[in-house]
């Protein structure tokens, strides 16, 4: 299928003024001055973006494909994400990871859910393992999961500092993140230690020794959730301060007298230090579970996580003045691209997968596509799981 986005403000992420987008095959074939090029005579279609903004597919990189949660027994488990969920709200990369539940829930049955999703039309990556070490895999090991496993990017979310964690030693952590970086160096890819952190005392203790003690590189590691109290988010910033990354949940707002850091909050806090953007990525927990535990450890409240935070959160940091457009994308597309090496994600350009959005002047949802299929077209969804009604 060729298609020709015509006459948009393209966000690649940096601005480019108006461009002609040509789609082929699944990728972005050129990015050209208006009207130099054509789909005459080769049954292309032409999309006018005229008046409106061409941006690359949002990257969402912790969602749990499958669900998650299940801290309150078998009727908690979430559901599985469906395809009509991501595509609605803009995302055209999602990276699946199992979470609490590494005994209902399966490598197997992760890497055919996104097996699934890519054939549905959206692209999906996974990480090995659950919160427990040792790791469950695919293969036997994390090292050979990332070199043989297309899908595998890294492993996680491993458990740190919560009391839902196996209580793993540094000595693990250590051989874990060994085994990522090794693995994904065999393998061509970034291998990243994707590490969930709950409110525990320890916070990012064994990510300081990791890079103090070993050799493994600062950028080895992502630790996700840094935002649920000011005390982890403050070691968060060191983390980001001595090179490494963070991942930050753009869930529901925090409500007077929660502990969390405010997305916002997090942005300004970066600022102040000095801190790349770069260091940063959003995502949206997907499908995840939100337990609520009182002092004893009992759980109390439960929600569910929902990629409609993820697309709310971005278009509410620009349309405030938070961040400009550009910068908006890299934190919710175009960093994760290059901190996992998704190498044909994140940017428009020549090569890359096709993964856009049309926009219009709000950043209302007008096309999506992924890997130049058409998700949404003038508003209307399009995407449709196999057993969608």
């Amino acid at each position: 299928m060729i298609t020709l986005i015509r006459g948009g403000e393209v966000f690649a992420p940096e601005p480019l003024g108006r461009k002609d987008v040509l789609i082929a095959g699944g990728g972005i074939e050129a990015v050209a001055e208006p009207g130099r090029l054509g789909v005459e005579g080769c049954g292309g279609e032409v999309v006018d973006a005229t008046g409106r903004r061409v941006l690359p597919g949002l990257i969402d990189p912790h969602v749990h494909i499958l669900g998650g949660g299940g801290e309150g027994g078998p009727a908690t488990r979430a559901p599985e994400i469906r395809v009509e969920d991501i595509a609605a709200c803009g995302v055209t990369t999602v990276v699946g990871c199992l979470g609490t539940d590494g005994i209902t829930r399966h490598m197997t049955s992760l890497l055919a859910k996104a097996r699934a999703l890519e054939i549905e039309g959206v692209s999906a990556y996974v990480f090995s393992g659950s919160y427990d070490v040792p790791v469950r895999t695919l293969t036997g090991s994390v090292r050979s999961d990332l070199v043989l496993i297309d899908k595998v990017i890294g492993a996680g979310e491993i458990a740190l500092s919560d009391h839902r964690s196996s209580q793993p030693t540094f000595d693990e952590i250590a051989r874990l993140a060994a085994e990522c970086r090794v693995g994904g160096l065999l393998g061509g890819k970034a291998g990243i230690l994707h590490c969930h952190l709950g409110d525990g005392r320890r916070g990012l203790e064994f990510l300081f020794r990791l890079v103090r003690e070993t050799e493994i590189p600062v950028t080895q590691v992502v630790p996700t959730h840094v935002t649920r109290n000011a005390g982890l988010f403050d070691q968060a910033l060191d983390w980001a301060a001595a090179g490494g990354a963070v991942d930050i949940t753009v869930g529901t707002d925090p409500a007077p007298g929660e502990p969390d850091v405010r997305f916002e909050d997090a942005l300004e806090a970066f600022a102040r230090r000095g801190l790349p953007l770069t260091r940063i990525t959003a995502s949206s927990d997907g499908n995840g579970s939100m337990p609520v535990f009182d002092a004893e450890g009992r759980l109390v409240r439960l929600a569910i996580a929902t990629e409609r935070d993820f697309l709310r959160k971005f278009r509410e940091i620009v349309r405030t003045g938070g961040l400009p457009l550009e910068a908006a994308l890299r934190l919710f597309a175009t960093n994760a691209a290059e901190i996992y090496k998704l190498g044909r994600k994140g940017r428009i350009e020549p090569g890359r997968d096709a993964d856009l959005l049309v926009v219009d002047g709000d950043l209302g949802l007008v096309d999506v596509f992924a890997r130049g299929r058409r998700l949404m077209a003038g508003g209307k969804l399009l995407a449709r799981g196999t057993f969608s009604a």
